[in-house]
């Protein structure tokens, strides 16, 4: 069983950054693909970005040249530093663990575990 804490969100200004991290225990980090999701007030919960247990990414459109994913595996540790905020950003972040470690997925029911989300607010 894995456990996934998310940290650093918070109320930030629209063109401002935040980086989010996800910690992760219970498991073999290196194993899994690590994602990020979002879900804002009566939307559903959106893929944002993947990173394999290679290192590759993968980002929504909406995101993509704006947010970075990386890992630490070493710190067990996943991150998401987000760049250039936009108040449409604003959202509840999610992170979620893959067993499929390689491939794209943006469902949110190919992941087996997740965070208990954490809160960005971006102002204009």
């Amino acid at each position: 069983q894995v456990q996934l804490v998310e940290s650093g969100g918070g109320l930030v200004q629209a063109g401002d950054s935040l980086r989010l991290s996800c910690a992760a225990s219970g498991g073999t980090f290196s194993s899994y693909a690590m994602g990020w999701f979002r879900q804002a007030p009566g939307q559903e919960r959106e893929f944002v970005s993947r990173i394999t247990w290679s290192g590759h990414t993968y980002y929504a459109d909406s995101v993509q040249g704006r947010f970075t994913i990386s890992r630490d595996n070493a710190k067990n540790t996943v991150y998401l530093q987000m760049n250039s905020l936009k108040s449409e950003d604003t959202a509840v972040y999610y992170c979620a663990a893959d067993r499929n470690k390689s491939g794209k997925s943006t469902l949110t029911w190919s992941y087996d575990y997740w965070g208990q989300g954490i809160q960005v607010t971006v102002s204009s």
